[in-house]
């Protein structure tokens, strides 16, 4: 007899568009499945699921007292933690998801691109990747060496295994980079303004740069594949650097890869979730790649941003990261905008635009998730 996941990935599967103008999505998801794996698909739901991004991070002091001990990269690679620090928030906070905790840049490692967090300067590649015989040294067939990341997902998965107090079921989100955005890590090195080397590669070598994404594409997809069989019940795609792009260069360099992730993902019997920063100007492109689900950041308002996407597709957003830090009745009547831009309409995700920052006050993000509940009650 089939649980409730696997009824999903069956029906998923089952339902799977073969072309991303397809992927509106007829897939059926049974009761039963969690109420976020349902907005996902923008089916029925008795209240807006919320999650939040990087709600495991540096604002949350029992986060803080597992880095007194621990590196980034150790908590990422020890599953014992790192499942320990994505239970807690997630517990804590009362959300409705729970996303492993782990790094964008993780697959770098067994490609054979070695990189390092320095304080104040975040990731560096300290030999970036910018000719064609170090696009072709990449490797591929080390993707094993990343189980890490799925055992942490399987016991997060076994923790919250069975519905809880409010009859529902927890959702498990892994996630990955998108190609563009780790392109972008491995070429530049580290953050950049201009992603003058990213682009240069983008225009001017035919070679490289397709070799480039089809390189991560094989990887990113087969890590996906070790989240979802270790229990993810969504997937999201990271591109935090999209942005940069204009909408011709996002169609010309990225689209294709990009739908291919997303399409191959979904292939694996779950939702997609694409999700970018600054994107406001590609969101309908976005939209040609097939997610279930788009992110919206900040920067746009909730209504126009869907209507930008289509009726067709979820979303998830878009609530301010800063606005935690606002007095008790701004920030609550800022969440009630969020919500009332949503108007109840199926395939709602409420979330922040983009993730928590230090120093953000606990109780404010424990309050945003409550007025959220209330708000989104049926």
């Amino acid at each position: 007899m089939l649980g409730s996941k696997e009824r999903v990935m069956e029906s998923l599967l089952s339902n799977a568009p073969t072309a991303p103008e397809q992927a509106t999505s007829k897939q059926k998801n049974p009761a039963g499945s969690s109420r976020f794996v349902r907005a996902c698909l923008r089916q029925p739901v008795d209240r807006t699921p919320v999650w939040l991004l990087r709600q495991a991070g540096r604002y949350m002091p029992e986060y803080m007292a597992v880095r007194k001990h621990h590196s980034l990269l150790e908590i990422c690679r020890t599953p014992e933690i790192a499942s320990e620090v994505t239970i807690t928030a997630a517990e804590r906070l009362g959300v409705d998801a729970a996303i492993i905790f782990a790094d964008l840049l993780l697959p770098f490692t067994p490609m054979g691109v070695d990189f390092e967090f320095l304080a104040g300067e975040g990731p560096v590649v300290h030999a970036p990747v910018r000719t064609a015989e170090q696009v072709r040294a990449l490797q591929t067939n080390r993707v094993a060496e990343l189980g890490y990341v799925a055992e942490a997902i399987s016991k997060v998965a076994k923790h919250f295994a069975g519905p809880r107090a409010d009859g529902d079921q927890l959702g498990i989100i892994g996630f990955c980079g998108a190609p563009f955005t780790l392109a972008s890590y491995m070429i530049e090195g580290s953050s950049s303004r201009n992603y003058i080397e990213t682009k240069r590669m983008m225009y001017g070598d035919s070679v490289s740069w397709p070799l480039l994404m089809e390189k991560l594409v094989e990887v990113l997809v087969a890590y996906a594949a070790q989240q979802v069989e270790a229990g993810a019940d969504v997937i999201q795609i990271f591109d935090s650097w999209a942005g940069a792009l204009s909408v011709t260069d996002y169609r010309a360099y990225c689209l294709k890869p990009t739908t291919e992730l997303v399409q191959r993902v979904r292939a694996l019997g779950v939702p997609v979730i694409y999700f970018g920063v600054d994107t406001a100007s590609l969101l309908p492109t976005m939209r040609e790649t097939g997610a279930d689900v788009i992110g919206l950041d900040w920067r746009i308002p909730l209504a126009e941003g869907w209507k930008a996407v289509g009726e067709g597709c979820a979303v998830q957003g878009n609530l301010d990261p800063i606005a935690l830090f606002a007095p008790e009745d701004v920030l609550r009547e800022r969440v009630r905008e969020v919500m009332d831009a949503a108007a109840g309409r199926p395939g709602h995700i409420f979330n922040l635009g983009h993730g928590i920052v230090p120093g953000t006050p606990v109780d404010n993000v424990i309050k945003t998730v409550e007025w959220v509940k209330e708000f989104g009650a049926r």
